[in-house]
Protein backbone atom coordinates (compact mmCIF):
# COMPACT_ATOMS: atom_id res chain seq x y z
CA UNK A 1 0.00 0.00 0.00
CA UNK A 2 1.13 3.39 -1.00
CA UNK A 3 1.07 6.03 0.68
CA UNK A 4 -0.36 9.58 -0.05
CA UNK A 5 1.93 12.40 0.16
CA UNK A 6 1.17 14.75 3.43
CA UNK A 7 0.86 17.90 0.90
CA UNK A 8 0.38 18.51 -2.62
CA UNK A 9 1.59 21.53 -4.34
CA UNK A 10 -0.87 22.93 -6.81
CA UNK A 11 0.74 22.97 -10.30
CA UNK A 12 0.62 27.54 -10.29
CA UNK A 13 2.68 27.09 -7.17
CA UNK A 14 5.83 25.25 -8.79
CA UNK A 15 5.11 27.65 -11.49
CA UNK A 16 4.56 30.61 -9.63
CA UNK A 17 8.33 29.94 -7.89
CA UNK A 18 9.88 28.93 -10.56
CA UNK A 19 9.19 31.97 -12.36
CA UNK A 20 9.80 34.05 -8.98
CA UNK A 21 13.22 32.37 -8.97
CA UNK A 22 13.71 33.49 -12.49
CA UNK A 23 13.03 37.51 -11.95
CA UNK A 24 15.13 37.01 -8.78
CA UNK A 25 18.01 36.19 -11.25
CA UNK A 26 17.57 38.60 -13.62
CA UNK A 27 17.12 41.18 -11.09
CA UNK A 28 20.56 40.04 -9.92
CA UNK A 29 22.20 40.08 -12.97
CA UNK A 30 21.12 43.20 -14.19
CA UNK A 31 20.05 45.75 -11.37
CA UNK A 32 17.00 46.64 -9.23
CA UNK A 33 15.71 49.48 -11.45
CA UNK A 34 12.91 49.89 -10.82
CA UNK A 35 12.69 48.19 -7.40
CA UNK A 36 10.71 45.32 -8.78
CA UNK A 37 12.85 43.37 -5.62
CA UNK A 38 10.20 44.39 -3.19
CA UNK A 39 7.31 43.33 -5.01
CA UNK A 40 9.08 39.59 -5.46
CA UNK A 41 10.42 39.95 -1.65
CA UNK A 42 6.43 40.39 -1.29
CA UNK A 43 5.47 37.41 -2.86
CA UNK A 44 7.81 35.11 -1.86
CA UNK A 45 6.34 36.18 1.63
CA UNK A 46 2.73 35.20 0.83
CA UNK A 47 4.15 31.88 -0.27
CA UNK A 48 5.51 31.54 2.78
CA UNK A 49 2.73 31.96 4.46
CA UNK A 50 1.63 28.48 2.51
CA UNK A 51 5.04 27.01 3.92
CA UNK A 52 6.33 26.91 0.41
CA UNK A 53 9.61 28.42 -0.33
CA UNK A 54 12.71 27.92 -2.89
CA UNK A 55 16.49 27.27 -2.01
CA UNK A 56 19.00 28.56 -4.97
CA UNK A 57 22.29 25.88 -4.50
CA UNK A 58 24.16 28.26 -6.61
CA UNK A 59 27.94 27.88 -5.33
CA UNK A 60 27.43 25.25 -3.16
CA UNK A 61 29.52 21.94 -2.66
CA UNK A 62 27.94 19.01 -4.87
CA UNK A 63 28.42 15.06 -3.19
CA UNK A 64 26.58 12.24 -4.99
CA UNK A 65 24.85 11.76 -1.32
CA UNK A 66 22.76 14.83 -2.57
CA UNK A 67 19.10 13.89 -2.82
CA UNK A 68 17.43 17.46 -3.32
CA UNK A 69 19.07 17.50 -7.11
CA UNK A 70 19.24 16.41 -10.38
CA UNK A 71 22.72 16.87 -11.73
CA UNK A 72 24.28 17.48 -14.80
CA UNK A 73 28.33 17.46 -14.58
CA UNK A 74 30.06 20.05 -17.30
CA UNK A 75 33.57 19.15 -18.03
CA UNK A 76 36.09 15.81 -17.60
CA UNK A 77 36.43 16.12 -14.00
CA UNK A 78 34.40 14.75 -11.23
CA UNK A 79 36.07 15.88 -8.41
CA UNK A 80 35.44 18.49 -5.78
CA UNK A 81 32.07 19.79 -7.46
CA UNK A 82 30.42 23.26 -7.09
CA UNK A 83 26.42 23.95 -8.68
CA UNK A 84 27.58 26.34 -11.08
CA UNK A 85 24.76 26.95 -12.52
CA UNK A 86 21.64 26.39 -11.52
CA UNK A 87 18.23 25.59 -13.69
CA UNK A 88 15.55 25.59 -11.19
CA UNK A 89 15.50 25.85 -7.61
CA UNK A 90 15.07 23.33 -5.13
CA UNK A 91 11.60 23.94 -3.74
CA UNK A 92 10.76 23.13 -0.03
CA UNK A 93 7.31 22.78 2.11
CA UNK A 94 8.00 23.88 5.46
CA UNK A 95 9.92 26.18 7.60
CA UNK A 96 13.46 27.19 8.27
CA UNK A 97 13.44 24.32 10.98
CA UNK A 98 12.02 21.53 9.25
CA UNK A 99 11.54 20.95 5.61
CA UNK A 100 10.46 18.15 2.61
CA UNK A 101 11.53 18.79 -0.76
CA UNK A 102 8.63 18.83 -3.15
CA UNK A 103 10.86 20.13 -6.23
CA UNK A 104 14.55 18.96 -6.78
CA UNK A 105 16.54 21.46 -8.13
CA UNK A 106 17.66 21.11 -11.71
CA UNK A 107 21.54 22.16 -11.72
CA UNK A 108 24.95 21.64 -13.61
CA UNK A 109 28.27 21.18 -11.31
CA UNK A 110 31.69 22.11 -11.93
CA UNK A 111 35.16 21.38 -10.66
CA UNK A 112 36.14 23.68 -9.25
CA UNK A 113 39.78 24.77 -8.79
CA UNK A 114 42.02 23.95 -5.43
CA UNK A 115 40.51 27.77 -4.25
CA UNK A 116 36.89 26.43 -4.48
CA UNK A 117 35.90 28.22 -7.42
CA UNK A 118 34.39 26.73 -10.69
CA UNK A 119 36.64 26.60 -13.73
CA UNK A 120 36.19 29.58 -16.38
CA UNK A 121 34.58 26.65 -18.99
CA UNK A 122 31.69 25.41 -17.12
CA UNK A 123 31.01 28.51 -15.13
CA UNK A 124 27.02 28.93 -15.85
CA UNK A 125 26.00 32.29 -17.02
CA UNK A 126 22.55 34.07 -15.21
Amino acid sequence: MSQQPLYEVPKWAFMLLNNLYEIEKKLLAHGDIGNIGRNVEKMKDIIAGEKLFYDDPINQEYKETRTDLEVSIAGESTENLIVSEVIKPIIRYGDDQYSKVVQKGIVVVTSADPIGNPSEEGRGNP
